[in-house]
């Protein structure tokens, strides 16, 4: 048997051109069916349009916008996950440092034991073979939970007993610091020292009471 061919009917262009060129926009009912499907696709599309524009276009924007919301979150919970897991390392690691800062704290003195270090200081340039030409303390700086207490010196000497003397400062057990430093040539020869020592003491509780008061003061 043969397979029947379907042809395809032939389409008059010209005919489909001429319904477009003589429609009569007063009487789109009397239009002949090319241009009445055209103009049905055409609204068609436009409805398609307006849609998205007005609808979809939106729902696309929410969609979005929930959609990184959704990534922050899981995020957040990944975060908060990972902090849950580690919580005993964390809590090791801050007890770890309130041990440390402790020990710093007993470094510092009291307010009873300044004087005491000062004499330290100026004996460990005596020893040093160095001449104070002044030694003068300066006005206590209260900072967060200690006073810094700062003492312009001015010494005598050669150069390798300065060395000692910073040396013997960095080995006393309360913290000193050597600041501001500078040498010149002394008239009567060796050297002079310019230089700001500082030492620290910790607030006991009256100052830590009155320095929370001022910084609730502050605030307000």
């Amino acid at each position: 048997m043969k397979a029947k061919t379907v042809s395809l009917p032939d389409v008059d262009f010209q005919k489909l051109l001429d319904d477009f060129r003589y429609l009569n926009p007063n009487d789109p009912g009397a239009w002949p069916p090319g241009p009445k499907i055209a103009l049905l696709l055409g609204f068609f599309f436009v409805l398609l349009v307006a849609g998205w524009w007005f609808v979809l276009n939106d729902q696309l924007a929410i969609l979005e916008s929930k959609e990184q919301e959704e990534v922050a979150l899981k995020q957040q919970y990944l975060d908060k996950k990972a902090q849950a897991v580690n919580l005993d390392l964390y809590t090791q690691q801050l007890a770890e440092i309130d041990r440390s800062f402790g020990a710093l704290l007993k470094q510092l003195p009291n307010k009873s034991e300044v004087e005491a270090l000062l004499i330290e200081v100026n004996q460990a340039g005596l020893g040093r073979g160095l001449q104070f030409e002044l030694f003068r303390p300066g006005g206590e700086q209260i900072r967060d939970f200690y006073a810094e207490l700062p003492v312009t010196v001015k010494i005598n000497g050669n150069y390798h007993d300065f060395g000692a003397f910073a040396a013997d400062i960095a080995k006393l057990p309360r913290i000193v610091t050597l600041n501001n430093v500078g040498l010149s040539p002394a008239k009567e020869g060796g050297l002079v020292l310019d230089a700001t020592i500082k030492t620290f003491r910790y607030l006991d509780e009256n100052e830590m009471a009155e320095q929370k008061r001022a910084a609730q003061g502050g605030k307000k």
